[in-house]
């Protein structure tokens, strides 16, 4: 991981209409403050919409991205997780990040696309508690605490405890 202000680490933020406005902007905002390069990537390029009407541009989309370019993966929630996980060239993205050991951070329904990766089997995970089952059924151990850390994987609950679930990304980031 990149810690220097000249080549900045770079995050990769996915998501989709109906992301929580919350659990993209404000992760965005502090390590963009951090020094951080982030860049918003969806099913394809143009305006996003969250649930409370916030709105982020998607300048990449998945098909086209290079994933050895970033330095950390973020999932936000709200209803985005629910459709991004339909689409295999998303979880194909996030399986080969997940393999790389760089850290992948999802926040509230991300976890549902880490699930439908396959990705959660023995891991200790957080979420929204509504998909606690679900996270279950696909193998993991749910801890309902503010954020979990299990080697790169940092997952989180929901908007209140996104100042655990920055903390989290900065430490795993070294910045």
């Amino acid at each position: 991981m990149n810690t220097s202000e000249t080549d900045p680490t770079r995050a990769l933020i996915i998501s989709a209409d109906g992301f929580e406005d919350s659990e993209l902007l404000e992760p965005r905002r502090h390590l963009a403050a951090a020094g951080m390069a982030l860049d918003i990537a969806s099913l394809q390029r143009g305006t996003l919409t969250g649930r409370h009407g916030a709105q982020v541009q998607a300048t990449l989309a998945v098909g086209e991205l290079d994933t050895s370019s970033y330095d950390l993966l973020i999932l936000p929630g709200g209803k985005a997780p629910a459709r991004l996980r339909e689409h295999p060239e998303v979880l194909e993205l996030v399986r080969r990040f997940f393999a790389s050991g760089r850290p992948v951070a999802a926040i509230c329904h991300g976890p549902q696309i880490l699930a439908a990766a396959g990705l959660l089997q023995g891991r200790r995970v957080t979420g929204y508690r509504a998909i606690a089952g679900e996270l279950r059924e696909a193998g993991a151990h749910y801890a309902d605490e503010p954020v979990v850390v299990d080697g790169p994987l940092i997952t989180s609950r929901q908007p209140a405890d996104i100042p655990d679930f920055v903390a989290a990304i900065l430490k795993a980031t070294g910045r």
